[in-house]
């Protein structure tokens, strides 16, 4: 199906209005993204290019720049969700749940959620087999957690012209890659609909610091213009934004402080929420 064929366009000031329980008029929902990248493949992103140019193999520099994030930076993340006392929710590879098991058991001991990344951090395009990956990620957070996950995010946001099909047949009850809306939406599939809550691109810290080469402060400052406009938008109808955060980037020594600041800034406001995917899945699936 083309985008168009999966969902309509609806102005969200055309839309019945949405209520939160307790008072609340706005979610916020964290995620923290753990990715296993193979050393023997060319890096998904590199933050040093070799003196020679080319693709050198093993990519050492870039590698372990990555791999600094799981080994150290994720515990400083960890540390200020814990101050707020905020449940993440964990996009995770399949092949990273054992590969990097103890923040696997940091976030199930919690009581975060876990959503499917791919059993690989690998375009979903250039994978071999779809359902097979998709399946394989399944099995590897449910082998662990002992739940089936609910949520879906692919790889680079990518996917292929099936798999919100997939997806479903395989039990997958939403997906974040649809970044066009600041409520939830259904997207038609061929053998019936699937929910995409609202994920991000702005307040993305791989777009912010790797692509558009941001200093660290704009975390922090973008994360707040865009927290205070779309609770200005919620007054009337209930919105949910997303932060997304990899531990390789914003668990950086130099950038840890403005996560931190953002989250203790949004957390003062009492009629703000932190919830799950599957929180506001739930909540909407509801109405």
């Amino acid at each position: 199906m083309l985008p168009t064929e999966r969902i309509q366009y609806s102005a969200i000031t055309e839309r019945p209005a949405l209520k939160l329980p307790g008072g609340k008029r706005m979610i916020v929902w964290v995620i923290v993204n753990i990715e296993e990248w193979d050393p023997k493949a060319p890096m998904p992103r590199t933050v040093l290019t070799p003196p020679a140019g080319g693709s050198p193999s093993p990519d050492i520099p870039n590698w372990a720049w990555h791999e600094y994030g799981n080994r150290v930076g994720f515990w400083r993340l960890l540390e200020t969700l814990d101050l707020h006392r905020i449940k993440a929710s964990l996009a995770i590879n399949g092949t990273a749940v054992e590969s990097y098991r103890p923040i696997s058991q940091a976030a199930l001991d919690r009581g975060w959620e876990f959503i499917g990344h791919g059993y690989s951090q690998k375009n979903m395009q250039k994978v071999e087999n779809e359902r097979e990956d998709i399946q394989r990620t399944t099995q590897a957070i449910e082998g662990f957690t002992g739940r089936r996950p609910r949520g879906w995010l692919g790889p680079g946001l990518t996917e292929t012209w099936e798999t919100p099909d997939i997806l479903v047949e395989e039990g997958y009850e939403y997906v974040c890659d649809w970044v066009l809306d600041d409520q939830p939406v259904r997207l038609k599939t061929r053998t019936g609909e699937i929910v995409n809550v609202p994920y991000t691109q702005e307040c993305n810290d791989v777009a912010m610091m790797l692509i558009q080469h941001h200093p660290a402060p704009e975390y922090y400052q973008r994360g707040i213009d865009q927290f205070e406009q779309i609770y200005a938008d919620s007054a009337e109808s209930a919105r949910v934004m997303a932060l997304v955060v990899h531990p390789y980037i914003m668990g950086a020594p130099h950038r840890a402080r403005y996560f931190r600041d953002l989250l203790g800034q949004i957390a003062a406001y009492d009629d703000v929420d932190f919830w799950t995917g599957e929180q506001i899945l739930d909540w909407y699936a509801a109405k």
